[in-house]
């Protein structure tokens, strides 16, 4: 017997969103509502928001705080976490977040969950042994699964002791967790304990792929995982050349490696362009899109992403 996961609805259709960080934490209010009034009016559903406590020398964003922003800024827009570090934070801890921000947005808020490990300092320095962090996910995903439940749970696990422990409001809908990363872990994480998944930087042909593993290995369990995203980079401008332009100076800058390396695994080009190069993820299951844009100014980004929002659900 195959049971649906126990986190929020999805919505039906194609979601297309887009993903900030600096340009929406600004201390100026009416700019940032004047973002997300933005993001909304182009047609697109969500934000997707980032999560680092100190990454290479210190940069960083707390990723429920920047989702509170959004979902207090704006009463429509959803926010997804992509991918929120929670191999460093107490389960605890995040579940009474998680709990709170349900309060403030029913049903608004995807929480995207990850092991982190690109920069191990990060780690270490959070007071995590870098190679456990896999392990302490899998156990934190099981506790803050038990309990957006509300009842009392008990736990005895390898990194954390719970004595009759509750979280109350429980969230009401649940918060779908989705799992970023690839491969078989991330196969096997999301069919034991995610309401779905979240790629990045991937063809195609391997998104597909990895879906299908997906849904087989969570109807071995008796579970449905439904929800299927994609984050990917994308230069949109009028013309292709300076699209492609954009997108090789924010990568390399970011990454510190040549564009080329990332062609294959990203689009560039007008919001025709870009909506064929996303079609393929469509065809093969992705349903909640997030563009992460280079433009020349945040709201021509917005603007482009929601035509090809358009052009991909039929409207362009």
């Amino acid at each position: 017997m195959i049971t649906r996961p126990s986190g929020g609805q999805d919505e039906p259709g194609l979601e297309v969103g887009v993903a900030l960080n600096d340009e929406l934490l600004i201390a100026e209010g009416a700019k940032r509502r004047g973002l997300l009034n933005h993001i909304a009016e182009a047609g697109l559903g969500h934000v997707t928001v980032g999560d680092h406590i100190s990454f290479h020398g210190g940069a960083g964003f707390d990723g429920l705080v920047a989702a509170t922003s959004v979902l207090a800024g704006h009463d429509t827009l959803r926010a997804v976490i992509g991918v929120y570090q929670l191999a460093l934070r107490h389960p605890m801890v995040a579940a009474r977040q998680v709990a709170t921000l349900s309060q403030i947005a029913p049903g608004r808020l995807v929480l995207g969950a990850g092991a982190g490990g690109e920069d191990r300092d990060e780690v270490a320095n959070a007071g995590i042994d870098p190679a456990t962090r896999g392990r302490r996910l899998d156990e934190s995903l099981g506790v803050l699964r038990r309990l957006a439940d509300g009842g009392p749970i008990d736990h005895e696990g390898e990194f954390f002791r719970l004595r009759d422990a509750r979280i109350l409001p429980a969230p009401a809908p649940r918060v779908p967790i989705v799992i970023g990363g690839s491969g078989d872990v991330a196969v096997r994480r999301t069919a034991e304990h995610g309401d779905g998944w979240m790629g990045i930087f991937c063809s195609a042909r391997r998104f597909g792929v990895t879906a299908g593993k997906i849904r087989a290995a969570a109807a071995e369990r008796g579970r449905d995982v439904s929800w299927f995203g994609l984050s990917m980079w994308v230069g949109l401008g009028r013309e292709d050349a300076t699209a492609r332009r954009l997108l090789g100076e924010r990568m390399q800058s970011l990454y510190h490696l040549p564009p080329e390396k990332f062609r294959h695994l990203t689009a560039a080009g007008t919001p025709a362009t870009v909506a064929a190069a996303l079609q393929p993820y469509v065809g093969a299951g992705a349903r909640h899109l997030t563009l992460v844009v280079a433009a020349e100014s945040v709201h021509e980004g917005i603007e482009m992403a929601g035509e090809v929002r358009g052009l991909l659900d039929g409207r362009g």
